[in-house]
């Protein structure tokens, strides 16, 4: 019998990562009780050493090894360089939160780390069973950041629904895979494709086997109508744990929608195209619509995520390279968007106050005037206005959907950013034209908070001035002229 050798190198970043894991979980236990903030340091430095490897041995070429299970290209490389920059963004934000409510330990540091292990393993998955593996190795470690709050009856209840609904949207995920196993006879994706391309497969199967895929996709991603678990889960766990799951893994539900859908069944366009057009529509309604009654600035963040994966799919609807690009842009511009929003929340929070309602927010403008602006701008990103980074993701992805022939598609969706801008705007209008309850100075706790949500605002405005080298290079990931 002839063994062969897998080539180890594609994955390097994945084993270092797992042996630095590996390393902070024992030396936690040592340096915890004498230097607090090791564990948080170990893990910002790690983050910041796995993505120097990437960029070190960034892939050109497409590699696949261990037998077919894992690729490493370009596509996986970017989304990992982006994934690790937003979680370094959740980790600084998340440190102070975590002081101010008694609660901080080196665990959520680690099992931030298992996540961005899980989202390598997603990204670069090429086979189904590796998908799976990466999905749950996220998943777990999520699960437990949400319900670390012992003493929080609301967090533990937000842990509860996220659990048994994850196991469920899983079930239904596996399910799904099984019968696509079943139909063609194959694990790895190009094969699934070329079998399926062949027609020699029971397309009745099929056709279940991607209706119970695109629904374990669709609770990953908080679309409609699987999206109940969002403003529940967003708004009862720890701020740190919603800055964490509200961000870093929506770069990984995209890559497992890409993986599933553009690699493995493209063949199977009809079936999913009309499955994922219900979504985005669903979506796209009622992100714009529940988001205006909400008063919890977490929960209306929720629904506006909600909404926003409603464009993400507008992307992958259109079915082209240009279309995944779009969606791959859309979806880390998010993301960083996200680590600003909840950034801010998680920085204005204080002991005993989670500072997570839009009333909270009252005449911010003259409590402190420079952080009423980076909300103001954090806002303006998120709903879509010029000359801000989330204007041209929004504009990429209606543009690819109104290219594919959706042109009510394309006007809904921006009747849906039309909409969704009165709750952006309720924020504003609370900092700007309300009176404050209490009128003495608000600052984060800490200088280096003030500085970190800065940065990111002033970032989306600068992205958006000069948006074409952040564009060229999802576009070029996917070989995209």
């Amino acid at each position: 019998m002839n063994f062969v050798i897998p080539s180890f190198a594609p994955a390097i970043p994945e084993m270092v990562l797992l042996a630095l894991i590996s390393f902070i979980l024992i030396a936690d236990t040592f340096w915890a009780k004498r230097f607090k903030f090791a564990t948080y340091y170990a893990t910002q430095i790690s983050l910041v050493f796995v993505g120097f490897l990437i960029i070190t041995s960034f892939a050109t070429t497409q590699v696949i090894t261990f037998n077919g299970s894992f690729v490493r290209d370009g596509f996986a490389d970017v989304l990992k360089l982006f994934a690790l920059a937003v979680s370094f963004g959740v980790f600084f934000f998340s440190r102070e939160y975590l002081v101010q409510h008694k609660f901080f330990s080196g665990e959520f540091f680690i099992l931030g780390l298992f996540g961005v292990l899980g989202m390598f393993v997603m990204i670069s998955a090429h086979n189904m069973i590796t998908m799976y593996l990466g999905l749950e190795i996220m998943s777990l470690a999520i699960y437990a950041m949400v319900a670390m709050r012992k003493d929080s009856a609301q967090g533990l209840e937000a842990a509860l629904k996220y659990f048994v609904l994850g196991a469920l949207a899983t079930g239904m995920l596996l399910y799904g895979l099984s019968m696509i196993y079943g139909a063609t006879g194959s694990i790895t994706f190009p094969e699934i494709a070329e079998i399926i391309a062949s027609g020699n497969v029971n397309s009745m199967v099929l056709s279940f086997g991607v209706v119970f895929v695109v629904i374990g996709l669709a609770f990953k991603l908080g679309a409609v109508p699987f999206h109940m678990w969002v403003p529940d889960v967003y708004q009862g766990a720890p701020t740190a744990a919603t800055l964490f799951l509200a961000t870093a893994p929506k770069i990984a539900a995209f890559a497992m929608l890409y993986r599933l859908l553009a690699e493995a069944m493209p063949g199977l366009l009809e079936d999913w195209q009309s499955l994922i057009i219900m979504l985005s529509v669903l979506s796209l309604i009622v992100g714009a619509v529940v988001a205006i009654v909400q008063n919890n600035l977490k929960r209306m963040l929720a629904y506006s995520g909600i909404g926003h994966m409603g464009f993400l799919l507008l992307g992958v609807i259109a079915a082209t390279p240009d279309g995944y690009a779009s969606s791959m842009f859309y979806v880390v511009v998010y993301a960083i968007t996200g680590v600003a929003g909840f950034g801010i929340i998680a920085a204005l929070s204080r002991t005993g106050k989670e500072f997570d309602l839009i009333a909270d927010f009252k005449g911010l403008n003259a409590r402190n005037p420079w952080l009423a602006f980076m909300m103001l701008m954090i806002m303006f990103s998120m709903a879509g206005v010029p000359p801000f980074i989330g204007f041209w993701a929004k504009i990429l992805v209606i543009e690819e959907v109104l290219q594919a022939g959706f042109l009510w598609l394309a006007v809904l969706a921006v009747i849906a950013a039309v909409i969704s801008a009165f709750y952006y705007l309720k924020v504003i209008k609370a900092m700007y034209f309300d009176k404050p309850e209490d009128t003495s100075r608000l600052e984060p706790l800490n200088g280096r908070l003030t500085i970190g949500v800065s940065s990111i605002a002033i970032l989306l405005l600068v992205l958006g001035l000069l948006p074409s080298a952040m564009i060229d290079i999802f576009f070029n990931s996917l070989n995209v002229v």
